[in-house]
């Protein structure tokens, strides 16, 4: 863990926490929250959007990377932070889907950076690399 990352890794839950808290959620019930932490210390949260058209709706890590990168971040993802849960309340500890698995791995790239994932439960953290996550990703290197 990085000396910045393990400075910022308590905020950057908690900025994921607060990030849930303002989900759109009112099909599922299930509230996601994500934060992405960067090599200046920039923490940039989103939450999910759902959509009655299910398949429109959008998870908590799509929309932190879409804000990160229209404030022209290209890179120096650093860690993600995830959590969620109904009620108001976090569950289980849940990892990002396969759409934002390749999301991620997408903004990674362009910093050549491979990020840790925090993914957060009521009662244990799970920690690991996007490239454990996503094995042999497809990115911007193979349209080279």
């Amino acid at each position: 863990m990085t000396d910045l990352l393990a400075d910022r890794r308590e905020a950057l839950i908690a900025a994921a926490r607060i990030a849930m808290d303002t989900a759109y959620a009112p099909y599922s019930g299930f509230h996601v929250g994500a934060a992405l932490l960067f090599d200046d210390g920039a923490i940039v949260t989103g939450a999910n959007v759902e959509n009655a058209s299910y398949g429109l709706s959008l998870c908590a890590e799509t929309v932190a990377c879409s804000i990160a990168t229209h404030a022209g971040r290209r890179g120096g993802l650093l860690a993600v932070a995830v959590l969620g849960g109904t009620g108001g309340r976090v569950d289980a500890a849940i990892s990002p889907c396969g759409r934002c698995r390749q999301v991620l791995n997408e903004l990674a790239a362009l910093g050549g950076t491979d990020p840790l994932v925090i993914c957060v439960g009521e009662h244990e953290v799970v920690e690991m690399r996007l490239s454990v996550l996503l094995p042999n990703a497809f990115g911007p290197a193979n349209l080279a």
